[in-house]
């Protein structure tokens, strides 16, 4: 029998894609997330459909929720209400991987020093009256405070028993590594901006870097800060939008849910955070485990995005 190597590397991407859709671990931290995550940025308003939206979310298994100290109007509105949704169903922190991030504070506007980290942790564990969170994030980084000092917190939290893994957001290559170097404890994850609308992460290493370290990618505005439900906003929104339209119409899903089988294809395993507030929305958000993509589909989609051919 002659063998198609087109057929080759198709079945090669479709296979990995098929066996990522499962649990997958959360860097070297012993945790353990699936490949859709659900982010509460937007979280706000009545306990009641707060609680609605969490249950959706871990329903239909994005059991990684991912939040922040800054989310909310005021600050830390969004941990209060997921507080409140707890306290009202404790049962549902145990169905959950919990990630949360600190290190902006309004005006300021970044600090990343240990004693800051620290009380910025704890402050947010109050607001969701928990005495542990499973991931912690530093969520931008702070040029003005040395890697040594971040590494310091991570530890006495973690020694401390408030935190189970570490993790960053929007940081270099560079500064990833300057402050692996001084953890005592594996890094767990990174946080990139990765959409078809956003593919610096592609680039700059920051993907290459977490498949050398061994880092979970969590990636933020999956959809284009909206522009790929919308179809404009951003440059190259209308090239991408058409070719994620194509390959929707073969799969029998939504744009969005191929925009998120699109990110999950790549062998760092990133997984989306969904920010959708709509429970309906969540649903659909599981169907991109269902697409399969080609090589040349994904390809065609980052030609899209570029704007130029491909080398």
């Amino acid at each position: 029998m002659t063998l198609d190597p087109f057929r080759i590397a198709d079945a090669d991407l479709l296979d990995r894609a098929a066996s990522e859709h499962n649990l997958r671990p959360l860097g070297k931290s012993g945790l353990r997330i699936p490949s859709l995550a659900w982010g509460m940025w937007r979280l706000a308003g009545e306990t009641g459909p707060a609680r609605a939206l969490v249950e959706a979310a871990l329903d239909h298994g994005l059991t990684l929720l991912d939040t922040a100290d800054i989310y909310g109007n005021p600050f830390g509105d969004a941990e209060v209400i997921l507080g409140r949704v707890l306290a009202e169903a404790p049962d549902l922190r145990k169905r959950m991987v919990l990630a949360t991030k600190g290190g902006i504070i309004p005006g300021v506007p970044y600090c990343s020093s240990s004693d800051y980290l620290i009380a910025a942790c704890e402050a947010s564990l109050t607001r969701m009256g928990l005495d542990h969170v499973d991931l912690y994030q530093v969520h931008r980084p702070d040029h003005l405070t040395h890697p040594s000092e971040v590494a310091e917190a991570f530890y006495n939290l973690r020694k401390a028993g408030k935190i189970s893994a570490a993790g960053v957001s929007n940081y270099t290559v560079a500064q990833t590594r300057a402050l692996m170097a001084y953890m005592d404890f594996p890094l767990a994850s990174l946080q990139p901006e990765f959409s078809a609308l956003a593919i610096d992460a592609l680039y700059d290493g920051v993907l290459d870097l977490a498949m050398e370290a061994d880092l979970a990618v969590l990636a933020w505005s999956p959809l284009g800060r909206g522009a790929v439900a919308s179809g404009e906003g951003l440059p190259r929104a209308s090239e991408v939008c058409a070719e994620l339209d194509k390959l929707a119409r073969r799969e029998g899903v939504s744009r969005t849910a191929i925009a998120y089988a699109w990110i999950m294809a790549h062998p760092a395993k990133p997984v989306p955070i969904v920010g959708t507030q709509t429970p309906s929305r969540l649903v659909e958000a599981t169907d991109a485990l269902k697409v399969k993509l080609s090589r040349q589909d994904w390809y065609a989609v980052l030609t899209a995005a570029r704007g130029v051919p491909l080398p």
